[in-house]
């Protein structure tokens, strides 16, 4: 058979469409055996309703659908029963017809309509390699701007669709898709069982975020800054002393997990305030964290009317200098209470300041 289209996104004949129907079947039969051999119930459905994509650019897609909706009813119907739903690439209309979908595209549109937090893809390859570095984790603005280079270098594949329909969910509020490996033993328990997981992650906005650090936090971040403290990267700060500043200090958190965390410290008087407590979980490290951390609080210094900022440092300084625009200066930039606790504290950090430059009035 020759087969007209691969993926469910061009024409699909006769002969296609057949094909695509054994090998759904066949599929689903292999699903719903291995969800039975762990005592799992499962049902293929037909919750998908689809109608012909129709002539495009003056070609008749034939056999190709565009799903119409989603019966949520019944999926909701079987999971309430404790059944699992088992949906093929495949759609049907009223009339008895079917379709052939493409699968990424079925799982965008069952993930919106029930309002799931999270798709994840099983693939040939994952995680997504940037010039040859794998890459966990994208927010939609790096993944738009991959898949610009992939078609620009004429790439194409289960990975370019994925990533397609990822940022496509993640805009229609999915907050998160994960792509992993399916040839990969035990990937999606890992994924499923693990903070960071091991394909690659689209996330929206309301999936990462930073925000402040609330009491219930205060016993993650000691567990987070713990080895650093060790290490005396970082001072060491009681239960007390964190929660007496909790006003000073955010945390990044991915997943309903504090990954990050910072602190801004605001000496009024001098109109100066202390990048304090920076530190970026050792599995999340070298994507750019550090830097939106540090970002965040300059425009929170910034609000407050902070014209200088200050960090103090026994190991990360080179860090604060080339990524954030600090320059070395001595203890006596230090607002005078500041520079009291230094000086107690006998580390011998280096001192670093920054001067925030105002920022220019919109046009």
């Amino acid at each position: 058979v020759v087969i007209s289209d691969w993926d469910g996104t061009g024409v699909t004949d006769r002969a296609t469409l057949d094909l695509s129907i054994d090998a759904a079947t066949r599929l689903t039969s292999e699903i719903l055996q291995g969800l039975t051999s762990v005592d799992l119930r499962a049902a293929q459905t037909n919750a998908i309703i689809a109608h012909p994509a129709g002539i495009l650019r003056g070609e008749d897609y034939l056999h190709t659908g565009k799903v119409e909706r989603v019966d949520t009813r019944s999926l909701h119907h079987l999971l309430n029963e404790g059944i699992l739903p088992v949906i093929p690439p495949l759609g049907f209309d009223g009339e008895g017809r079917t379709y052939r979908v493409n699968s990424d595209g079925i799982a965008v549109e069952v993930a919106e309509a029930m309002q799931a937090a999270k798709i994840i893809y099983m693939g040939e390859s994952a995680p997504v390699e940037v010039a040859g570095t794998p890459v966990h984790q994208l927010s939609i603005p790096e993944a738009e701007e991959l898949i610009r280079r992939q078609r620009a270098a004429g790439a194409a594949g289960q990975t370019a669709s994925k990533l397609e329909h990822s940022v496509r969910a993640c805009r229609q509020g999915v907050p998160r898709v994960h792509l992993l490996n399916g040839l990969q033993d035990e990937a999606l328990l890992t994924e499923l069982f693990s903070n960071e997981g091991i394909g690659t992650m689209i996330y929206s906005n309301e999936y990462q975020q930073i925000r402040r650090m609330f009491k219930k936090d205060v016993r993650s971040v000691m567990t987070l800054i713990r080895q650093s403290v060790q290490d005396e990267a970082l001072i060491r700060r009681t239960r007390a002393e964190l929660l007496a500043q909790i006003e000073d200090y955010w945390v990044l958190e991915i997943d309903r997990n504090i990954v990050g965390c910072v602190a801004l410290h605001t000496y009024p008087e001098q109109s100066t305030a202390e990048l304090a407590c920076l530190y970026v979980s050792r599995s999340h490290e070298n994507e750019g964290f550090g830097r939106k951390l540090m970002a965040f609080v300059e425009n929170v210094a910034r609000e407050r009317g902070v014209t200088r900022m200050i960090a103090l440092s026994t190991q990360a300084y080179r860090y604060l200098i080339q990524k954030g625009g600090f320059v070395e200066t001595g203890p006596e930039a230090l607002p005078p209470a500041r520079r009291e606790k230094y000086e107690a504290s006998a580390r011998n950090s280096k001192v670093l300041v920054r001067e925030l430059a105002p920022e220019r009035p919109a046009p």
